[in-house]
């Protein structure tokens, strides 16, 4: 009898390590498609935006240093996108950024339940709506606004990017800082309002600052959904590869000249917009590597 028990459970024990070892199989196939995917896809784009200065002899700094775009007279200088890009981002993420961190902090520490359940549910909806929809709002909503609020001639322009990308930028914003603020310890609190401080002042003096990585975090995610975003700013933007001399001139990001050109263009052109992507894509990196950075600073 005692025999049979021990066989039994040595058939348990080794089928239970035969799934553990599958499943350990499983999750490894998982994470390495996740980075051979990662790898084909910087690959291919690298290969194709770098042949034009490497096989063709093209200048690299020419190319980010240009300020024309004329494709037919083989002309590619994006750095009206550049500047378009980065304005936009900036502008965006001063309007975003506090009113995403003040809402999550509403949310977080200052509404009662119910009506904090109602302002996530609607933030949860701002995150579905897709990226479209947002530009066609701006379409048919902001840019009359700012035409007839400032008399121009047409209202696509770079203020209308900033304020559809900070519209955009919000949910994000709020969702990881609303997380971040709710991980700090109620001990924190407890501690700063046991000392006399009020409630505000232990929400910007204390819970704030220790849950500062997250919400860098948070603002650094944020800025990346700016500067990788190309329907909504399409439709908003009026698409002119010019440097912007105010906010109230038309402009041309990365993103948009990629998605506007990419259907008919072929041989050098086309190469030249995948050149434009790894140059969006080094700056998505840099975004990625000063998350990092941040967070590694955080933690120490």
């Amino acid at each position: 009898m005692l025999a049979k028990e021990q066989l039994v459970s040595s058939k348990d024990n080794k089928t239970k390590y035969t799934i553990e070892k599958l499943a350990k199989n499983v999750f490894m196939a998982s994470a390495l498609l996740a980075v051979i995917s990662l790898l084909l896809i910087i690959g291919f784009v690298f290969y194709k935006g770098l042949t034009p200065f490497i096989a063709k002899g093209y200048s690299f700094i020419d190319f980010i240093t240009g300020t024309t775009w004329v494709p037919s007279a083989n002309k590619f200088g994006i750095l009206p996108m550049i500047v378009a890009s980065i304005i936009s981002t900036i502008g965006a993420l001063l309007i975003g950024a506090p009113i995403g961190i003040l809402t999550a902090v509403f949310i977080a520490e200052v509404a009662p339940k119910k009506v904090a359940k109602v302002i996530c549910s609607g933030v949860d909806l701002l995150a579905g709506i897709p990226s479209v929809l947002y530009g066609l709002f701006g379409l048919a909503v902001i840019v009359p606004t700012m035409q007839e609020l400032f008399n121009l001639p047409k209202g696509q322009s770079l203020l209308a990017v900033i304020i559809v990308l900070s519209i955009m930028m919000l949910p994000t914003i709020i969702s990881v800082s609303q997380t971040a603020i709710k991980a700090v310890p109620n001990a924190y609190r407890e501690g700063s309002l046991a000392l006399g401080a009020s409630k505000i002042e232990t929400i910007f003096k204390v819970v704030l600052p220790a849950a500062k990585s997250g919400i860098l975090a948070a603002v650094v995610l944020g800025t990346g959904r700016a500067l990788g975003e190309t329907m909504a700013v399409m439709l908003v933007a009026g698409n002119s590869p010019v440097i912007p001399n105010s906010i109230m001139d038309s402009v041309r990001p990365l993103t948009t000249n990629i998605a506007l050109e990419m259907g008919y263009a072929f041989g050098t052109h086309q190469e030249m917009l995948f050149a434009t992507g790894v140059v969006l894509f080094a700056f998505i990196l840099i975004l990625n590597l000063l998350l990092n950075k941040l967070s590694n600073k955080e933690g120490m």
